[in-house]
């Protein structure tokens, strides 16, 4: 008995695995196409923008831009074909940016003045992340915001310590150096302690008497110790949230201890069984296989 023919895939279909899945043969060497464009148009934006270049191969950067364009264009008609809720994704992040990698250079022929729009092209290189499968690092991303926002109150009391004491040596220093110093007004002066405190030290602005240069010296020493600061109390924060994640919030209903491992079956401190809903059974290990078994089902 002869094998039935296999169904015959629709164009939108065989489009969208292309476009939107790396799977197959087609689709990855259509990903590879796809970063070597965005890599050769942003070489050219940026060549584009060195005016020698630009007045010897200001005609080639032109035609090889607007060809690049039409590509990118062609290839957001594509995405919109082949999917069945195209405002959903246009609405999305990366439809946004598909989007901004092409409307700048449209928007340069037809309205006058657009022109200073074009640098916005530069946002292609923000594509890579789907090409190259960069999105799995968003969660990472999402962690380090967290740890962000649970040290936000340390953070604002640092900022706001470091901003009264530059405000107090840079008026300081006000008083006593002369304008031929550069310190000509207290904003000035502390445009000046700013850049002392990070030891940036630019050197437009210097003091000249031995009491100014002591207090500079002060400041500069200071800032090696006063910026690590932060950077301690984010890396706490990081560490928390990274073992927040490793571990529930689960209790032992033998001794109350936490921090349990999400897929631990008995207590690490006194051994109790942890599902204080389900008895002990006869066999921990067909259990354990069951309870993730049933995770992974409530994840599909």
């Amino acid at each position: 008995m002869a094998e039935p023919a296999p169904e015959k895939i629709d164009l939108k279909t065989r489009i969208f695995q292309i476009i939107f899945e790396s799977d197959t043969p087609a689709a990855k060497a259509f990903d590879v196409v796809l970063v070597l464009l965005i890599f050769f148009s942003v070489a050219i934006i940026m060549l584009d923008s060195v005016q020698a270049y630009h007045q010897r191969y200001g005609t080639f950067f032109y035609y090889t831009e607007w060809v690049i364009t039409l590509l990118f264009t062609l290839e957001l008609a594509l995405r919109i074909y082949c999917l069945e809720k195209p405002r959903l994704y246009l609405k999305s992040f990366f439809g946004i940016i598909d989007m901004l990698a092409v409307i700048p250079t449209w928007l340069a022929l037809i309205v006058p003045g657009a022109q200073t729009l074009v640098v916005l092209r530069l946002l292609r290189t923000l594509r890579l992340f789907r090409v190259l499968e960069m999105t799995a690092l968003v969660g990472q991303g999402q962690l380090l915001l967290r740890a962000l926002g649970r040290s936000r109150g340390q953070i604002l009391l640092f900022l706001f310590s470091v901003l009264m004491l530059v405000i107090v040596f840079s008026s300081i220093m006000y008083l006593i150096e002369p304008d031929e110093a550069g310190f000509t007004s207290i904003p000035r002066s502390i445009y000046w302690g700013i850049v002392t405190l990070t030891t940036v030290g630019y050197g437009d602005i210097s003091p000249v008497t031995p009491l100014g240069q002591f207090i500079a010296m002060m400041i500069m020493l200071s800032g090696y110790s006063i910026i690590a600061l932060p950077a301690g109390v984010f890396s706490v924060e990081v560490i928390r949230a990274l073992r927040d994640e490793q571990y529930s919030d689960e209790a032992c209903p033998g001794c109350g201890a936490h921090q349990h491992e999400h897929d631990a079956l008995f207590c690490k401190y006194c051994g109790t069984w942890l599902d204080e809903e389900d008895p002990k059974p006869d066999s921990p290990t067909r259990y354990a296989r069951k309870k993730r078994l049933g995770r992974k089902n409530s994840l599909l």
